[in-house]
């Protein structure tokens, strides 16, 4: 055996100490290999299992080493337990079974002679079996073998990160008589679970266990891995007949050639899965008979493909295999609701609903209803509320005096709070109110936590809906004319030139007394208003009425009254159309290859996507008449992107430079020109939409084309990169003769949920922090940075000490000495990403969308002074909306277990960003050049100091993981 051997000692049970014996190891093992194998004493082992069982007792005997010629040795009970250990590690899971009743016969024999001595051992080994206790209320004995197995199972290939026996011992502590099969397979999640930020090797080994729970139920069992692809493709048209008998799947699904789809399944993806994308969709997507899960994380993927491309008449199943590939590779996502119905008895698949409501009782009832039926089917809301006309306004009919808005606003949000999209997450409405209704101040302060409650809504979002003459009027720090929309009424219609034309007559007509309700407000106050309820309330949001009507390609057919409830929506709504939006994003950093964005693997995934997202629009179940008849009359779909971080680290790029301003602006430019491409070839197959004619698509306008529309009607310069990098003229030349299948064709959402699915970085999105605990409907998880903790592990510097400090810097790198300046650099936190950055990426961006983007904000120590700059800057830039405002709250991880001795008091980051009262403002000079001036550009002078923290986090929106209405 090996030199050491002979110093190595064993400790016996009656105390004796005893020279180590291998060979007594060797026969024990070899006992239990001829006991599994039913081999009498006169016939040889093969020699390949002779030498199996030498390297197993050589590494029995490298692992008790150490013990072993310590003092005293080692005792024969850990020696035994090595053994267990090591045969499972070589796979021989029935042979260590043996072994475990070879030690428990011995140990029964012990407990014999024990007892006719008249003496009594009282060892774990000789109490009574552990039970374990079934649905149907049988008990039977707990296979220690078998539990064991599960767990060597998963740590297969991570033994050099991740313990199999430190994981079996903290299950092992939470056993008890009479436990059932799930709480044991919830215990081994959990300590893997708990093991995560140590090293997230651990994460995948949660995810194979949990794996193994969702194969229990959908498959019958939790088969090896070898066994897998077998089992996947037996069970799939079982899968399909179970699902339509229950009334869960569409029996039109079986028109397909299902042996020809199973053949198409690829178990192997189940790894691709991070633990929280698993549980994620363990909780809330895979389809389940009374309890039971009746899909595999594959029969998921392919279920949505199928319900994809059911009205793809003969080449069906190809194109369900072409859209699973997509799916299943995590080159592309549908969003929520798509994943949730397709393929069901109700495929509602859409995203977002926008409406508007009209100034009389039944139509304002009618919203609330349809809100219900809309949010019921998982439909994320957005309703425009200008036209309801203001508090003390004249009503005819009654001869009374109106409430205003707010009260039904106070209805809106509790009919949200009942409506909990289909019980699968919480309902989500958001209103808008365009910034001259005269109730918008009571507006602002509907989410405040103090005042009449019966004028608060909590529960639901509001974004306030700017014309461009309002943002000219603060900077210049003018008056500002509130009116009732019953007195103004076209108003809201308006934009631009024509809006600001017509304010001017109205605010004439005030001043000489002829409209009844009026209020003149400084500009600027009710701006520091608006930014202050930001910041004290997260509401209501900041998004720009002018670019997102003058830039919209549908400006013949209507007007955009409002976003949807992510703020990435921007189509036209009126009495008779609500607005609908089908979602899905790119993963972009799945096309990352090579350190460079593949183009043809690019444009193949943007072709795949435009279509399932184009057959949304048939396929769809639509809860009113209202959202069918504008979705088929315009066919609107929202391409989006997530990963966007990720593909910064894949480049080795931080968020913070021009390198990602430019990635930014290439990788959007490459998605237009794909996206509007293969709309333009579907609409070559399938034909145009319906409103085509008159559209910008039809005046030969691209979304590049209209930032000078949106100057000339402005009045003054959009600080926008106007440059280009491709060759657009075949995209053109294909608009001009084919036209496009879509009013709209991108949008980047949230992915708040199915970038969790696919274990990426949300949608545009810097990375939040490296060491987080998110929380959602699934509970909470730690989040720790998997590129962050590899590069440090390349480098010898992941380790407990390392883990502490990221824990007490709240999940920060830059105060840590031991991380690298190139680290540091690349791996900024969103608070430590100066917002210009943020907002010139979305810039880039916004110069190739036809609709928005859902742009978070942050800051690490907001001032008034700071907020008005970000905001103005967002404007300046030529942003259409912006979403939620992120800030610091006032406590942050938990440092209970952290030696706090060690460190400092406050980062230093925290407290640059805090003393800091300006905001980075680059000027463009046009591509490729840019300065940095010394002196920002005129903006209102706003207080420098902090905001009032009015709560006691002092946030304006914690990280919500609940609040996952678009995706």
């Amino acid at each position: 055996m090996l030199k050491i051997e002979q110093d190595m000692l064993v400790r016996k049970r009656d105390g004796r100490v005893v020279p180590f014996d291998a060979i007594r190891i060797q026969k024990a093992i070899e006992k239990a290999y001829r006991a599994e194998l039913k081999l009498p004493l006169g016939v040889p082992l093969d020699e390949e299992m002779q030498v199996q069982i030498l390297e197993i007792v050589k590494a029995v005997i490298e692992e008790v080493a150490e013990e072993a010629t310590a003092t005293g040795g080692a005792t024969v009970e850990r020696v035994q337990d090595v053994v267990e250990v090591q045969l499972m590690r070589f796979g021989r899971y029935t042979v260590a079974r043996r072994y475990i009743l070879y030690r428990e016969e011995h140990a029964r024999q012990r407990a014999l002679r024990a007892t006719d001595s008249g003496t009594i051992e009282a060892r774990s080994e000789d109490r009574p079996p552990m039970k374990v206790r079934h649905k149907d209320g049988h008990q039977e004995p707990l296979e220690p073998t078998k539990l064991s197995r599960r767990v060597f199972e998963a740590t297969r290939g991570l033994e050099h990160s991740c313990s199999a026996e430190e994981l079996l011992r903290e299950v092992q502590r939470q056993l008890y008589d009479g436990i059932s099969p799930a709480e044991i397979a919830r215990a081994k999640v959990l300590a893997a679970r708990a093991r995560i930020e140590r090293d997230p090797a651990y994460d995948t080994v949660a995810a194979r266990l949990m794996l193994m729970i969702i194969y229990r139920e959908a498959l019958g069992g939790a088969p090896g891995a070898a066994k897998v692809d077998q089992l996947y493709l037996r069970r799939f048209a079982q899968y399909m007949q179970e699902g339509v008998a229950a009334g869960r799947l569409n029996p039109e699904l079986n028109e397909f050639d299902l042996d020809e789809l199973a053949e198409a399944l690829r178990p192997v993806r189940d790894e691709l899965f991070p633990y929280l994308g698993l549980q994620t969709i363990y909780d809330r997507y895979l389809l389940h008979v009374e309890g039971r899960r009746i899909e595999t994380p594959q029969y998921f993927w392919m279920r949505v493909a199928m319900g994809l491309a059911q009205r793809e008449g003969e080449a069906r199943t190809q194109r369900a295999i072409e859209f699973y590939d997509v799916l299943s590779s995590f080159r592309f996502t549908s969003a929520t609701p798509t994943l949730f119905n397709a393929g069901t008895l109700h495929p509602q698949l859409s995203s977002c609903y926008l409406t508007t409501v009209m100034d009389d009782l039944e139509h304002i009832f009618k919203a609330v209803s349809d809100n219900a039926m809309l949010s019921k089917w998982a439909g994320g809301l957005g309703n425009d509320w200008t036209n309801i006309r203001a508090t003390n306004a004249h009503i005819k009919g009654t001869n009374g005096q109106s409430q205003g808005v707010i009260p039904f606003l106070k209805v809106v949000n509790d009919a949200a709070v009942a409506v909990n999209q289909g019980g699968k997450r919480k309902g989500a409405v958001c209103a808008y109110l365009e910034t001259w209704h005269l109730d918008l101040e009571e507006f602002l302060d509907l989410r405040k936590n103090t005042g009449d409650e019966r004028r608060r809504a909590h529960d639901m979002h509001t974004a306030n809906w700017i014309p461009d003459l309002f943002m000219r009027r603060v900077r210049e720090n003018a008056p500002w004319t509130l009116f009732s929309p019953d007195e103004t009424p076209d108003l809201h219609d308006l934009v631009g030139k024509a809006f600001e034309t017509r304010y001017v007559e109205y605010e004439k007509l005030a001043a000489e007394g002829k409209l009844r309700q009026h209020r003149t407000v400084s500009a600027l106050e009710l701006w520091r208003k608006m930014l202050t309820r930001l910041f004290e309330t997260g509401h209501p949001w900041i998004t720009f009425k002018d670019p997102s009507n003058i830039r919209s390609p549908q400006d013949h057919a209507g007007v955009v009254h409002s976003s949807n409830l992510c703020t990435e929506i921007l189509l036209n709504t009126s009495k008779d159309e609500t607005a609908v939006c089908n979602l899905g994003s790119i993963n972009l950093k799945s096309h990352i290859v090579d350190g460079q964005l593949d183009m043809q693997r690019l444009q193949d995934t943007v072709r795949t996507a435009m279509r399932m997202l184009d057959n949304v629009i048939d396929i769809n179940f639509y809860p009113t008449q209202e959202a069918k008849n504008a979705n088929l009359r315009h066919r609107p779909v929202g391409m989006g992107i997530m990963g966007f971080q990720d593909a910064l680290v894949a480049l080795g790029v931080s968020y913070a430079s021009q390198e990602a301003v430019t990635f930014a602006d290439n990788s959007m430019e490459a998605i237009s020109y794909f996206a509007i491409l293969a709309s333009a070839e579907l609409a070559a197959e399938r034909g145009t939409y319906a409103s085509y004619e008159g559209s910008k698509w039809d005046r030969g306008l691209l979304p590049i084309d209209t930032i000078g529309l949106l100057e000339d009607e402005r009045g003054c310069g959009i600080d926008m990169d106007r440059s280009t990098s491709m060759n657009w003229r075949p995209v053109r030349a294909a608009v001009a003769k084919y036209g496009m299948r879509n009013s709209n064709v991108m949008a980047i959402a949230p992915t708040a949920t199915i970038s969790t699915i696919i274990g990426v970085t949300q949608s545009i999105e810097p990375h939040y922090k490296h060491l987080f605990v998110k929380s959602n409907l699934s509970g909470e998880f730690t989040q720790v940075n998997v590129t962050l903790v590899r590069e440090l592990q390349s480098r010898g510097l992941w380790d407990a000490h390392m883990l502490e400090a990221l824990k007490y810097y709240d999940g920060s790198v830059q105060e840590i000495d031991r991380i690298p300046d190139d680290i540091k650099a690349r791996y900024l936190t969103a608070f430590e990403v100066d917002p210009y950055w943020l907002i010139e990426c979305a810039s880039r961006r916004q110069k190739w969308l036809d609709m928005g983007q859902s742009l978070n904000l942050y800051l690490a120590g907001p001032s008034g002074k700071k907020l008005n700059d970000m905001y103005f800057l967002a404007w300046d830039k030529g942003l259409k909306t912006t979403y939620y405002l992120r800030t610091l709250a006032a406590t942050q991880n938990e440092k209970s277990t952290v030696d706090v001795n060690k460190f400092g008091i406050q980062p230093r980051w925290m407290k640059s960003h805090s003393d800091s009262s300006e905001i980075h403002v680059t000027r463009s000079l046009g591509a490729g050049h840019h300065e940095t001036p010394t002196v920002a550009p005129p903006t209102p002078d706003l207080d420098p100091t902090p905001l009032p923290q009015v709560f006691g986090t002092g946030s304006a929106c914690s990280l919500d993981g609940d609040c996952e209405a678009c995706q």
